[in-house]
């Protein structure tokens, strides 16, 4: 079944649960292969440190850049470039600004719980950066949403790779997905 069929099949809440339980599929994925890759809890728990500097310059200042040339790409460029198939309107548009608040707060964490905590201080930039981009395999087949994502993915993986801080790689992912949800959600209102 195609993914448009199987999209046309379900509701919005049946969606956005969805995304939901992937989100908490990676949390899982990342507790278990961290128990097994670090040596203890402590050699990944230093990943976390609490920096407001980092995290505004880092993560904040990045994530709102990141938005605006978003914004801006989607003004210049046809709309069909950036047609993933109603998939982020669906998950966004309805949401009250607390749920979405959540929802991509859920993302943002979870993602890079997996990818940046585990994934990259384990195997290295590229692997985790490469595969963070290619979970969004619904972009492979629309070059913009592809090259767009895989960009912010390695983005993710150098502001990761000079802070080894996974606060603020989930800070400028939280920035880009909360504030393209809250553009999506206006924009449909």
């Amino acid at each position: 079944m195609k993914q448009e069929e199987l999209l046309a099949r379900i509701t919005d809440e049946e969606l956005r649960m969805s995304v939901i339980y992937t989100q908490l599929m990676f949390i899982a994925l990342a507790i278990i292969s961290g128990s097994i890759l670090f040596e203890d809890w402590n050699s990944w728990t230093r990943l976390f440190q609490f920096s407001v500097s980092q995290i505004v310059f880092w993560g904040i200042i990045p994530g709102i850049a990141i938005v605006l040339i978003d914004l801006l790409l989607t003004r210049l460029l046809p709309n069909d470039y950036y047609d993933d198939g109603g998939i982020n309107r669906r998950v966004f548009s309805n949401l009250r600004v607390g749920k979405l608040f959540l929802l991509t707060l859920l993302v943002a964490v979870s993602e890079e719980l997996f990818f940046r905590g585990v994934i990259q201080s384990s195997f290295g930039y590229i692997v985790a950066s490469l595969l963070f981009g290619l979970i969004h395999f619904r972009y492979l087949k629309k070059p913009v949403l592809f090259v767009s994502i895989m960009a912010v993915s390695f983005l993710l993986g150098y502001i990761f790779e000079v802070t080894e801080n996974v606060f603020v790689t989930m800070s400028c992912h939280f920035i880009v997905d909360f504030l393209l949800g809250l553009f999506i959600k206006l924009k449909g209102e």
